[in-house]
């Protein structure tokens, strides 16, 4: 049976994939998901911001109280003695490049122009396969459009696009208006996969101590409905590989992820939940499943109940909301 699949331009072993997490903080971590049989890894992001609040902080270090004692230049040593820079995540990336066998494919989040195409090319020269491009936001500003959101986007990817030969994914939100259009102009832009969809940590209010609080739940089998949707109305229309994300509990989600045309799933809160070894109960609860349907291989299953493979397409499309209303059987009446 042949599990193998391509995924951005990389041969997988099968389509099982570890998503951003703090498994993938250390290289320990991520031998530990190799080990567990994992088929790549995506590290956790590196962040502009983190780096110029390091970097902010650092220079305030340096420079106060330098016009009031002079002398006190002395006690600190060159800058270029200290690590204010990517350098940690950079070294990680070199690591895990030349320790482990698996592909592992670098996070970045950035905010400016500038940092997209320095940082990418950074992580290129340290080793990564690949590069995920994080671009996670919530536009507050009331006066951005959402052709300016859209157009972010592409500029963002053809950006680091001009910058790196390795392959570009984009991590993408639920929330636009026209994804399927979005998709194809990303698409044409040259990335090499779209992953559906990532998940904003959206706060809660603390009505005792009248606080903000940031929240961080697991994933759970219910989210994977949307990026189900994208994922088979996508598929073949766009060159650009998918990746699958969000909701993968069990085998279930992953063999419902590669039958809507997912050409890789990816897990965290199921490695968290259960330990990176959990990813070879996925693999083999998918090759179970294949066996008793008689698919031979990922490629030939990949797609076979996408949009345009169903036998009622409509059931995908927005047309079919009503149908399922009605069809709602209310027992409490």
């Amino acid at each position: 049976m042949d599990l193998t699949t391509t995924y951005m331009g990389l041969d997988l072993k099968h389509p099982v994939v570890a998503s951003a997490s703090p498994l993938s903080g250390t290289l320990e971590g991520m031998k530990r998901l190799e080990d567990g049989g994992i088929a790549a890894i995506v590290m956790f992001s590196l962040f502009e911001e983190q780096i110029r609040h390091d970097n902010e902080a650092f220079s305030h270090l340096m420079e106060s109280g330098t016009l009031s004692f002079a002398e006190s230049l002395s006690y600190f040593p060159q800058i270029d003695a200290y690590d204010v820079g990517p350098d940690s995540y950079l070294e990680l990336v070199r690591r895990a490049a030349e320790d482990l066998e698996v592909p592992v494919i670098a996070s970045l989040n950035c905010v400016t122009s500038e940092g997209w195409m320095q940082y990418a090319r950074q992580l290129q020269e340290a080793g990564a396969a690949g590069l995920e491009l994080n671009i996670y936001g919530v536009h507050a500003d009331l006066e951005v459009s959402s052709a300016q959101v859209e157009q972010g986007y592409v500029d963002i990817l053809e950006a680091v696009k001009s910058t790196v030969s390795i392959p570009v994914a984009l991590k993408l939100s639920a929330f636009f208006t026209a994804m399927g259009h979005l998709a194809r102009r990303l698409d044409a832009a040259g990335a090499d996969a779209l992953v559906l969809f990532n998940r904003f940590f959206q706060p809660d209010i603390d009505i005792n101590e009248l606080e903000v609080q940031p929240t961080l739940p697991l994933s759970s089998a219910g989210e994977i409905r949307a990026p189900l949707l994208w994922i088979a109305l996508l598929h073949g229309h766009i060159n650009a590989s998918l990746g699958a994300t969000r909701g993968v509990e069990g085998p279930v989600e992953v063999i419902k992820y590669l039958l809507a045309g997912a050409d890789a799933v990816m897990t965290t809160s199921a490695l968290l939940r259960n330990g990176p070894a959990y990813a070879t109960r996925l693999v083999e609860g998918l090759q179970q499943w294949m066996e008793g349907r008689g698919f031979e291989s990922v490629g030939q299953m990949r797609g076979t109940m996408s949009h345009r493979n169903v036998a009622n397409p409509r059931a995908f499309e927005r047309a079919n909301y009503l149908r399922v209303l009605e069809s709602f059987k209310n027992h409490y009446r």
